[in-house]
């Protein structure tokens, strides 16, 4: 089921280029309707409601997890710039990811998952490129929010090995998100929801890159460890700069073609079956095949 996570990040890497279909819109507004839409079709599709037996407490942090990592990322770029802010919160997540994993279910990460996920970051950085003013609070946002989303994904990951289903649990993580995230959407205005190529927008971006796209990651947890998941992710950023070469016509110099190489190969590596190592509770480390 690793294709299902990586069809995720391939629709999480379109978030960008859609996005630039309106001008002059708060991202942080279109990000507010993004997960707002999402979260509402999520729980509407799955309805988790009719599921008693799922943990509420748990997956009620981790919808608010979900809500906070918006903000802390934003908040990150506006302090520390979109390339320092996007490498820390994205770059980061993997290995909180595999730390909380290894913390609370006692797997420990495999030599090639962790080689391959530093690279991977590696390859994240070229391609964003430099610019930017380092700035201590916009990292710690930065590493808050990748805190977050390895807090997320380890507790939906956990919930669905438990024997959850995948899709429930996605839809009340998310939907209980889409509700924490509506006062800021008004806060932020929805005018430009009102013109249609707004509207159509965010409704791509709240169906097919946050409803579809949890859809299919949630549905990869169910075999694939979650920091391997989490490292497969990174594909998002190679999807979107390919998108920027082809939709866009921006072009990459060598450093970005590096980076993108560089990014590409650190994920074939994570795809392949590890061999299986004696750590654990059930004998497997990160990166191990299921």
């Amino acid at each position: 089921m690793k294709l299902a996570v990586i069809g995720a990040a391939v629709l999480w890497g379109t978030a960008g280029t859609a996005g630039l279909l309106v001008a002059g819109v708060d991202p942080v507004s279109m990000a507010a309707a993004r997960l707002v839409i999402g979260g509402l079709v999520l729980a509407a599709v799955t309805r988790p409601a009719r599921l008693p037996g799922l943990p509420r407490g748990p997956l009620a942090a981790a919808a608010l997890a979900v809500a906070a990592y918006q903000l802390c990322f934003f908040a990150a770029v506006s302090r520390t710039g979109v390339a320092v802010g996007t490498v820390v919160a994205i770059g980061s997540g993997p290995v909180f990811t595999g730390l909380l994993s290894w913390l609370l279910d006692r797997v420990r990460p495999g030599r090639r998952w962790a080689t391959a996920t530093a690279a991977a970051i590696a390859g994240c950085a070229v391609l964003t490129g430099g610019g930017g003013e380092v700035r201590a609070d916009g990292v710690l946002f930065a590493l808050l929010g990748g805190l977050l989303y390895a807090f997320y994904a380890v507790t939906a990951a956990r919930t669905i090995s438990a024997g959850a289903p995948s899709d429930a649990v996605m839809g009340l993580m998310f939907g209980g998100a889409a509700v924490v995230m509506v006062p800021v959407l008004l806060w932020t205005g929805t005018g430009w929801l009102a013109e249609p190529r707004g509207l159509l927008t965010a409704l791509y971006l709240g169906c097919a890159t946050t409803a579809l796209a949890y859809l299919l990651y949630g549905r990869g947890l169910r075999t694939t460890p979650v920091a391997t998941a989490a490292t497969l992710a990174l594909a998002e950023p190679a999807v979107a700069t390919l998108l920027g070469v082809v939709v866009l016509g921006e072009r990459l110099g060598p450093a970005s073609v590096t980076g993108l190489l560089l990014l590409g190969a650190s994920l074939v590596a994570v795809s392949l079956p590890e061999r299986v190592s004696p750590a654990g509770r059930d004998g497997r480390a990160i990166g191990s095949s299921a």
